[in-house]
């Protein structure tokens, strides 16, 4: 039987496709990155550009570090289906703990910083024995541990402000150094950019080099360099936006810190057993448990995890702020919640990215500091990001009742490759009748 459709060149279409990657969870990182630089141009062009200034930057990156830094744990838990509601709460209360240890006790404060993540297992150990072992749901055990650690915090520090030192503010507030000759430049930034675009080069470069050792479909060459050519431009461009800036500022330090965390748990959910096993329990935890993974391990890891970083995230908020307060991390659960569904991850679990979600919480963070510049009254803010998490989660349902797989579904439309066409059910030689047309509780033999 013919057909009158034009034959699809695959070739060409995949090429295209390589540039973000052949799988479809690439796809919707870049198209949530996509989102995020429209964003970004608009403001640009809305602030006459405060938006990409050098200091505005700097303080984007210093201002959300922590809350970037609880999404890459919220989006473990959120995987893994669960919630945890107590973010907020944890790194306030750990925040308390370890300015009362500097200040009373006389911690060190590279002591201190141990002593504030030794807190936040200590939570999250609870809180995970609770959720994996007693089985009572996340969402009322996070709710209670919110009550729990906002009621400790004010009562440990009796509701007043406790101040740090110096030193501590390092990891909140510092910057990279300046070292070496002067170049107008902050010369440790420019070496820290320049050492990005060289791993990002180096890393397409290896991908082509197991594609070619493993004898699969090579990307076009030109797509690998189109692909490196994008994101070191963007890379140096913002290297030199940071090294930019006033004197005695440059690339914040817990900016640095986020970095790090991005990188590993990158490594940790798409390389080990122990990220394929959340992702499992996410999807599909009966099937998970009968492929002999331990999900109330797996449940208790993560939401353990997810505390440990909240009381990373309180720590540098205190050390940017100078000091720790009964305000601290409020609503924190909230914003680190919307980045992590704005960045692609599924509300019944089993689907995300630590990727995804970092760029969720930079979209989230460029429209806060957007609207700021522009005068836009707090009332007003808070209206347009729950409005925009509204809208990001409501497609995405819809898109998946529409057989599409993310929000980012739409903006991916005209580069999906159209499914080869089924071929039709073998016939059975002894009946004449097709195979998937046979009752299932019939033997085929």
């Amino acid at each position: 039987m013919s057909s009158n459709t034009a034959p699809i060149d695959t070739k060409k279409v995949e090429g295209r496709r390589s540039i973000f990657g052949s799988g479809k969870n690439n796809l919707r990182q870049f198209g949530i990155l996509f989102s995020l630089i429209a964003i970004i141009v608009l403001f640009e062009i809305l602030t006459d550009g405060l938006t990409l200034s050098p200091g505005n930057l700097i303080n984007l990156v210093s201002q959300y570090s922590y809350i970037l830094i609880l999404a890459i744990g919220m989006v473990m838990v959120i995987i893994a289906g669960h919630i945890d509601l107590s973010v907020g709460s944890v790194a306030a209360f750990s925040g308390i703990v370890v300015a009362t240890s500097m200040t009373e006790w006389n911690f060190p404060w590279p002591l201190a910083v141990l002593f504030g993540l030794l807190v936040g297992a200590v939570i999250g150990a609870w809180q995970g024995f609770w959720v994996a072992y007693i089985g009572v749901p996340a969402f009322i055990v996070t709710l209670a541990g919110m009550l729990i650690f906002r009621g400790g915090n004010q009562f440990f520090g009796n509701a007043n402000t406790v101040p740090v030192p110096e030193g501590f503010t390092v990891i909140g507030a510092g910057y990279l150094p300046e070292v070496g000759p002067v170049t107008g430049y902050n010369n440790l930034t420019l070496l820290l950019g320049f050492a990005i675009a060289i791993a990002i080069a180096v890393r397409e470069w290896r991908a082509r080099r197991v594609q070619k050792t493993m004898h699969s479909e090579m990307t076009p060459l030109w797509a690998s360099v189109l692909k490196i050519g994008v994101l070191d431009a963007v890379v140096i461009y913002a290297t030199f936006l940071f090294a930019g800036g006033r004197v005695g500022t440059s690339f914040p330090v817990s900016g640095i810190i986020l970095g790090v965390l991005v990188l590993f748990y990158s490594f940790v959910t798409r390389n080990t057993i122990l990220g394929r096993h959340v992702y499992a329990v996410g999807g599909n935890k009966l099937a998970a448990e009968l492929s002999g993974v331990n999900s109330r391990r797996v449940n208790f890891l993560v939401m353990m995890n997810m505390s440990i970083l909240a009381s990373l995230a309180g720590m540098i908020f205190v050390a940017r702020a100078g000091a720790s307060g009964p305000q601290d991390g409020l609503s924190w659960e909230l914003d680190a919640i919307a980045a992590v569904f704005i960045g692609g991850a599924a509300v019944s679990g089993g689907i995300g990215t630590v990727i995804g979600s970092i760029v969720g919480g930079l979209v989230m963070a460029v429209l806060n500091n957007g609207l700021q510049l522009l005068g836009v009254g707090s009332d007003l803010v808070q209206i347009i990001k729950g409005l925009v998490l509204l809208v990001a989660v409501g497609v995405d349902v819809w898109n998946k009742s529409q057989g599409r797989p993310s929000i980012i579904g739409l903006l991916t439309r005209n580069r999906k490759v159209s499914d080869p066409p089924t071929p039709p059910p073998a016939v059975l030689p002894d009946s004449g009748t097709p195979a998937s047309a046979r009752p299932a509780d019939r033997p085929t033999n």
